[in-house]
């Protein structure tokens, strides 16, 4: 099994290098087991898997996708428009299959211990199986691509979610022909990533320089 960390540097969000290739198996069972052994608020577990692997749901998906695609590209100004054109932001059609993620936010209510305060530990629970499903992926050299183009009560009605269930991920899984090195937005230079000392503050905001007694510092 690849370290922690080099799977976590290898981790990509996949769009054009899916084969379509069957899973080998065990595989899915693997992964959905490392989702669901993340931590959660209250130990509410709030996250359900929906696979979906049908034709035509995939497609009209997909379509979905198209327009709100089209709408976001409206937005943009001549530059960035031309450069939004040459990124392609799913693998709906060419992955595997696709795993949509779900929370439901009364699992273990009304006292989901630890959520009192903070309503959205329970989202901030799924996200963190998702990541778990994510690393998984990338440790059985499989890739996993985020869908964002896409309206949450589009997937509702599409999958017959029950009310009050709440689609947070489309994840498209599958085999890859490779992982990419370089993101595919910092490659297509739509965006630079930041450096980590860019994003660090010790004590209060802005205090860039760090205490003495941390046994290093990651600036």
């Amino acid at each position: 099994m690849p370290d922690l960390y080099d799977t976590i540097y290898r981790r990509r969000d996949v769009r054009r290098e899916f084969t379509g290739a069957p899973l080998p198996t065990g595989a899915l069972e693997r992964m959905l087991a490392a989702a669901h052994a993340a931590p959660s608020v209250g130990l509410s577990q709030p996250w359900d898997f929906v696979i979906v692997t049908n034709p035509d749901t995939r497609h009209t998906f997909w379509e979905h996708v198209q327009v709100e695609r089209a709408r976001f590209m409206a937005d943009l100004d001549e530059r960035r428009s031309a450069a939004f054109a040459q990124i392609k932001i799913d693998g709906v059609l060419e992955s595997t299959l696709s795993i949509v993620v779900t929370y439901d936010a009364q699992r273990g209510a009304p006292h989901v211990l630890g959520r009192h305060a903070i309503n959205d530990a329970g989202l901030y629970s799924v996200c963190l199986a998702i990541e778990n499903l994510w690393l998984a992926a990338t440790a059985e050299a499989l890739g996993v691509g985020w869908v964002s183009f896409c309206r949450e009560e589009f997937i509702a009605e599409l999958l017959r979610l029950p009310d009050g269930i709440r689609p947070v991920a489309w994840l498209c899984l599958g085999p890859v022909a490779e992982l990419a090195r370089i993101p595919d937005l910092e490659a297509a230079n739509w965006r630079s990533r930041k450096p980590l000392a860019d994003v660090v503050h010790y004590g209060t905001w802005g205090e860039r320089s760090a205490p003495q007694d941390l046994g290093g510092t990651a600036t």
